[in-house]
């Protein structure tokens, strides 16, 4: 990880200089997959590519730092991930305690908020030991990085509606329910809506992740297994989300009636 303001004596890639930086996403949120296969592919044990991810995950917050994405979000373990082998579930722990510690500094200095989202109660004690003193120490930095552990969209939402209605038992009433009461207790109801989600290793499927959140959200499926992810990768999503026009169920109004510089939709 570095800086939030790219070094001086960095020469910055060739990708940033096509950004438009009017138009920089402000939440990007990444379904991580492939490090199995990259392993695989390579006859490694499977930790090996869990591994060789975390160094993904690096070049991913390294990218969006020099971008200026204010929320970052990583499908770190989804509630799917206990049926593995325990061996493997161990071992991404064991390897989640060691980035967490490792990086700890890192994230202080380079001003990023840590949080996450998902059934933290379910990890082991000192994973959640690690997350919660993180978190504690970053509550001021000046951009989100949110891991998504023990995570899964179901379950988020089914979570929420569980809160809504020990509400309404509280009141002692039975409320209509909006879509507004159920965003509101989401995991993390303050993190805005992803604008892009990107997706590695080539599969055309959500697994779950953000289930609500990602009604309107741009996505970009790349060919690229996870650890072989880098910050061009992610400058290439970016731009590839700035060539679209994005709607929201509406259609482009008549060409000049918004005035100059601005964009207004039909309904």
């Amino acid at each position: 990880m570095k800086d939030r303001a790219p070094h001086e004596d960095k020469e910055p890639h060739p990708l940033l200089r096509l950004v438009d930086r009017q138009r920089i996403p402000e939440h990007v949120a990444i379904i991580m997959d492939g490090n199995g296969r990259w392993a695989t592919s390579r006859g490694l044990p499977r930790i090996e590519g869990h591994k060789a991810g975390i160094e993904a995950v690096r070049r991913a917050v390294s990218a969006a730092s020099d971008l200026g994405v204010k929320n970052l979000t990583l499908y770190a373990f989804s509630m799917e991930n206990w049926k593995r082998p325990k061996m493997e579930v161990q071992a991404l722990f064991s390897l989640l305690q060691r980035f967490l510690s490792s990086e700890a500094d890192s994230i202080v200095e380079n001003r990023i908020r840590f949080r996450t989202i998902g059934r933290i109660e379910d990890l082991p004690r000192k994973n959640q030991q690690l997350i919660r003193k993180l978190e504690e120490k970053t509550r001021d930095g000046e951009w989100t990085l949110t891991l998504a552990l023990s995570y899964g969209g179901r379950t988020e939402i089914a979570d929420a509606c569980d809160a809504l209605v020990k509400e309404a038992l509280a009141r002692g009433k039975s409320p209509r329910i909006t879509a507004e009461d159920v965003a509101r207790h989401l995991y993390a109801p303050a993190l805005p809506d992803p604008d892009l989600l990107i997706r590695t290793s080539g599969e055309h499927r959500i697994s779950n992740f953000f289930l609500w959140q990602i009604a309107y959200t741009e996505m970009v499926i790349l060919d690229v297994l996870w650890p072989d992810f880098g910050e061009q990768h992610f400058f290439e999503a970016v731009l590839d989300y700035q060539r679209r026009e994005r709607r929201y169920g509406g259609v482009p109004a008549a060409k000049g009636a918004s005035g100059p510089g601005k964009t207004r939709y039909a309904t």
